[in-house]
């Protein structure tokens, strides 16, 4: 095979992986591939005013065509600048291929400007880290990290690439990188014995997370759920599962408190968790939150998290899909008479849901009112990238989550992913609408991703929840003092953001894109009404 430089090879590679989008923000020593990069035919270079915002882009748009997606960062100051949103991605198991460069092999030894151990930075956020020094294993190194990228546990991989590797002449082959399959089935053995351990319960729960939705499990996550009559708690999760309406679909556990967690799970004596962990909270429980003597059965294809935290009766390391629909049919032939108890635990949730959807409060403010009418106005058919944090119970009241690949929740615990990710959602899906929704703080971490949809024109749109203030951390705070017995106060000044004012309209008018402030109710049906149809990227600041 005729030699090329090594840039231009390892664009070649990219294309063969299907990779033909590239999220970054430029520096010195990558210039060499940025310009392969700019001179080669179909692959196109998406760019960002910041390396955070580029990473947060290529996280969305992974998330929402379920493959993976190239980050370029530059060397050290950028990968730096990108760390924060990396690690969103790794706890998200959200397969990105990020690479850096660096000035070169032949100048390790200098320690000059710029130079550090991208590497070790690396490694902490990303599943796999490591870099290229011979020109003629560029190529199997780039597939070897694709690889781990897309393998569950997915998760992002980082190469380093330095100048002098990439200006060399490279003959390597250009080849697929390989897909690892993993629908594995457990054993009839192994089923039987998760079916023993259930079928008996008389206060089953089902614990589940973004392992269902990457496997396709949700169909048979409703069976095994219904045979059961178990109430569904969604844990670390962040994709559509399952369908908010499902009258058995309890909510989320949270993520901050352990005590809240214990009080979902406490009084279960038959626990099936799929496809997460438990549990992810910041302040967890240390010793278990399950009752004494409950079943409990966990079914993951990361082995590493079954019974990571808490001791399990049963542990399978196999495909939530495989193990739910096996799970499904044992069931069905060994439930007997407890079929009829599944059955009315059933029953009773489907009526609860009813009568709180006849009883429901009209809620009048401005944001329910814009929520209201965007639901009327699109019939909910929309892709929602939720990072509206306190404001997401009324978010998902509207636009409830119903249909795989049409919700993204943030995940990670940092701010700044919900306008973003709607960017690369956007991009990812063209013929959907798409809507960000982020509080006011957490929109200012990444507001550039604006001028990166203004600039290459993706028509998403944006919202901010504007409370003026970190209100999340009000309410985390107000709950620490009730625990430790200090009397109410007033919220730390560091929490307020009240002044001086940001005009978010006029700020991402400033980006290109178009922008309105509403105040009143009236203002927030005009808004839904110019919001959709502005050409190009829009936000509306709703004040709450």
């Amino acid at each position: 095979m005729e030699a090329t430089p090594g840039r231009e090879r390892l664009i070649e590679q990219f294309k063969a992986d299907g990779l033909y989008v590239m999220f970054g923000n430029p520096g010195t020593v990558e210039q060499g591939f940025l310009d392969a990069v700019d001179a080669a035919a179909d692959f196109h270079y998406v760019l960002a005013l910041q390396e955070t915002v580029a990473a947060g882009i290529a996280d969305g748009y992974a998330r929402a065509t379920g493959g993976a997606a190239l980050l370029q960062l530059h060397s050290g100051v950028g990968l730096g600048n990108g760390i924060g949103m990396l690690y969103q991605s790794l706890r998200g198991h959200t397969p990105l291929v990020v690479v850096a460069g660096d000035a070169g092999v032949r100048y390790d030894a200098m320690d000059a400007q710029m130079a550090c151990d991208l590497v070790a930075m690396a490694r902490p956020v990303t599943k796999y880290a490591t870099r290229v020094t011979d020109p003629r294993s560029l190529l199997r190194t780039v597939r070897r990290a694709v690889k781990i990228a897309l393998t569950p546990p997915r998760g992002p991989v980082f190469v380093a690439l330095p100048m002098d590797v990439l200006d060399e002449l490279n003959s390597e082959p250009v080849l697929p990188s390989t897909e690892v399959l993993t629908d594995v089935s457990p054993s009839p053995a192994s089923v039987g014995r998760a079916a023993e351990l259930l079928a008996s319960a008389e206060r089953p729960i089902v614990l589940v997370g973004d392992g269902v939705a990457l496997s396709g499990a949700q169909h048979e996550l409703v069976a095994v759920a219904e045979l059961l009559g178990a109430d569904v708690y969604e844990v670390d999760s962040s994709e559509v599962n399952i369908a908010a309406s499902h009258p058995l679909r309890r909510g989320q556990t949270g993520h901050m408190f352990g005590p809240h967690s214990k009080e979902i799970v406490g009084d279960a004596d038959g626990v099936l968790i799929v496809g997460t962990y438990v549990f992810p909270e910041v302040f967890p429980e240390l010793d278990s939150p399950f009752r004494a003597g409950a079943k409990v059965v966990h079914i993951d294809l990361n082995a590493y998290e079954i019974a990571k935290n808490h001791p399990v009766d049963l542990g399978l390391a196999a495909d939530p899909r495989q193990a739910l629909r096996a799970l499904a049919g044992v069931l069905e032939r060994r439930l007997g008479p407890h079929r009829r108890a599944a059955a009315a635990r059933l029953d009773v949730r489907t009526r609860e849901r009813a009568r709180e959807a006849r009883t429901a409060v009209e809620d009048g403010t401005p944001m329910a009112v814009f929520l209201k009418t965007l639901a009327e106005r699109t019939g909910g058919d929309l892709i929602v990238f939720d990072e509206a944090l306190t404001t997401s119970p009324l978010v998902t009241r509207y636009l409830p989550a119903e249909r795989p690949g049409d919700y993204h929740l943030t995940r990670g615990g940092s701010l700044g992913v919900g306008f973003p990710g709607a960017v690369g959602a956007k991009l990812a899906r063209p013929e959907r609408l798409v809507v960000g929704f982020a509080g006011d703080g957490g929109s200012m971490y990444t507001y550039q991703a604006l001028w990166t949809a203004a600039r290459h024109g993706i028509d998403a749109k944006f919202v901010v929840c504007n409370n003026r203030k970190y209100r999340l951390l009000d309410d985390n705070i107000a709950q620490y003092w009730r625990e430790r017995d200090i009397p109410e106060h007033g919220f730390p000044g560091s929490f307020d953001l009240s002044h001086p004012e940001i005009d978010f309209a006029g700020l991402a008018r400033s980006l290109g894109a178009g922008g309105m402030r509403v105040e009143k109710p009236d203002e927030a049906v005009a808004a839904v009404g110019r919001m959709l149809s502005h050409p190009g990227p829009f936000l509306v600041d709703i004040q709450i």
